[in-house]
């Protein structure tokens, strides 16, 4: 029988942290919608793992730290950090997993830290997005609101539900993505934080400014817009650059082992 994988391991401490090519913020703090004083902070890094990991028996895919122990939720000053091997990153960022994408748009104050290879990812984001990110962030943001609405996990956050009559967070996070989706879909870039006019929506709709039918309002006219893109609209290629990924990332596992 096979044991299960501890993915906050000492041995996958050392391997994400010896492996890093790049490590930054993807949390409220990035998006500029955090309340201050209520948010942890959430890094998301990227690591090639050793030979051993790879050609052998062993596999690494992710390393995760928490401050807080498994099922207890994060607060201010807790670390949420997530470390993706280079080639699990590759695989979630092709599919456009909205948050694996981060690390290719975050600005370099937000970056913790970051090599050659980490900066060559971020120089190519332009292979790696296509349209099939709309996809994925159309799924997210519906996603939110069926938590939002109950209708999706567990309960919301119940002391939004209590103060504002609806979890002030999902509906923020559903519009977020909306937002972002629709900025990819149409510029290949995602700016960070969010700007204006709608990080102020934003944070008035996280602190109960705007009403829960707003933010539908909202959340449903940008699904429309993203969906336009998604399914030709948006001038980025149907597809990702599958082939230059593949041949770079192999080069790029050979450089990090210092092999020719």
């Amino acid at each position: 029988m096979t044991s299960r994988v501890k993915h906050d391991s000492p041995e996958f401490a050392a391997i994400a942290e010896q492996g890093t090519i790049l490590r930054c913020q993807v949390g409220s703090g990035l998006h500029g919608t955090a309340v201050l004083g209520q948010d942890d902070r959430d890094e998301l890094g990227i690591c090639v793992e050793p030979p051993s990991h790879v050609i052998g028996l062993k596999r690494f895919e992710q390393y995760i730290f928490r401050t807080q122990p498994e099922g207890v939720r994060s607060g201010p000053g807790d670390l949420d950090l997530t470390v993706y091997s280079l080639r699990k990153w590759l695989r979630l960022a092709l599919n456009g997993n909205p948050t694996v994408l981060l690390p290719l748009f975050v600005p370099e104050t937000e970056i913790v830290a970051i090599d050659e290879l980490g900066a060559e990812l971020r120089e190519n984001a332009h292979r790696i997005v296509s349209r099939v990110a709309g996809l994925r962030f159309l799924g997210y943001s519906r996603a939110q609101r069926e938590r939002m609405l109950g209708l999706r996990g567990k309960a919301g956050r119940q002391e939004l539900i209590e103060k504002y009559g609806f979890d002030t967070k999902f509906a923020m996070h559903m519009v977020r993505l909306g937002v972002q989706g629709v900025e990819l879909l149409e510029t290949g870039r995602i700016t960070l934080p969010v700007p204006e006019p709608w990080l102020g929506w934003l944070r008035d709709l996280r602190q109960g400014r705007k009403t829960r039918d707003e933010a539908l309002e909202a959340a449903e006219s940008l699904e429309h817009r993203l969906d336009e893109l998604v399914r030709g609209a948006s001038p980025l290629p149907e597809e990702p650059d599958t082939g230059w990924v593949d041949a770079w990332l192999v080069q790029a596992y050979l450089r990090a082992w210092k092999m020719p």
